[in-house]
């Protein structure tokens, strides 16, 4: 199982429950149907407050930032072109007003803004001893990680002190590293739509995902180690 699989299942992450599919969805939201904009709240409010709580300081003000999202939503479905899906399309939304508030309360700073030793190696949360350096096999472990034992993931997923380490070492992220493993490691999306979203580069995009991934599983390594007080 790829850590991010494991991830996202000890996190306990809901599963969209059945309706209609985004074209559908999209169908009815702009024909006005209320029902269809109930179930699309229902849907992606939860997902859009765990992406706001990267950006602002706190539950109240990412809740503030979701409804002025639907807002924005319920505004611009007209002007919808559907170049983009409308996933995508609700997350920019979300991203943006965000921004604005987390510029106000002093939490966000941009990717072009972003400065400090913690982002500024290019292996992030693993030791650059850990990786051959030079030939042919420069990158890879000098000894892979130690794989758990067969069924640990599912366990551990079960345990609320592990989602409750999980849930802190995410927090704990920088904030650029913290929304880029939340686009998609809990939400899902695509490296080009994380891109889009954010507006950054593939390669900042690929290179924020491995440091927050490699982070996050070193506490985890920690935890089942036994090495967390």
């Amino acid at each position: 199982m790829l850590f991010f699989e494991w991830l996202t299942i000890a996190l306990a992450l809901p599963v969209i429950p059945p309706g209609r599919d985004e074209s559908e969805l999209l169908d009815g939201l702009r024909k006005g149907d209320e029902q269809a904009f109930a179930e699309a709240v229902d849907r992606y409010s939860g997902s859009l407050l765990r992406v706001a709580m990267a950006y602002v300081p706190s539950q109240a003000v990412a809740e503030e930032v979701v409804q002025e999202t639907w807002m924005g939503v319920f505004e611009g479905l007209s002007r919808f072109e559907g170049r983009s899906s409308f996933k995508t399309w609700l997350f920019t939304i979300l991203t943006n007003r965000a921004k604005t508030r987390g510029t106000r309360e002093s939490r966000y700073v941009a990717f072009a803004e972003k400065t400090g030793s913690e982002d500024d190696d290019e292996w992030g949360g693993v030791d650059l001893d850990s990786f051959i350096q030079s030939g042919s096999k420069a990158g890879h472990w000098i000894e892979p990680p130690h794989a758990w034992d067969h069924g640990t993931p599912e366990r551990l997923a079960l345990s609320k002190e592990s989602r409750e380490q999980i849930e802190q070492a995410i927090e704990a992220l920088p904030a650029t590293q913290r929304q880029v493993i939340t686009f998609r490691d809990l939400e899902g999306l695509s490296s080009d739509e994380v891109c889009n979203i954010l507006q950054v580069t593939e390669t900042n995009q690929r290179v924020l995902l491995h440091r927050a991934r490699s982070r996050v599983r070193r506490t985890l390594a920690q935890y089942v180690k036994g090495d967390l007080g």
